[in-house]
């Protein structure tokens, strides 16, 4: 019992990952803010979204202190 309650919120956890991935690559504001790494080659084109990253980490922080707090 107490093994399946971890992996079935990890399980929800990567779903919505995936959708919020699909959802967001159609927005395509969210691939120029200023800090993200491109790499363009040939048939290849990399954008790793620095800036966006650090705003999620610092939005999920302040999130999770202000509902883990007791």
């Amino acid at each position: 019992m107490k093994m399946e309650s971890p992996l079935i919120l990890m399980g929800i956890f990567l779903i919505i990952a995936g959708i919020l991935i699909i959802l967001f690559a159609k927005l395509p504001f969210l691939a120029k803010f200023t800090g993200n790494i491109q790499l363009r080659r040939d048939n290849f084109i990399l954008i790793f979204p620095v800036t966006l990253c650090i705003i999620i980490s610092i939005t999920l922080t302040f999130i999770l202190n202000l509902v883990m707090r007791k």
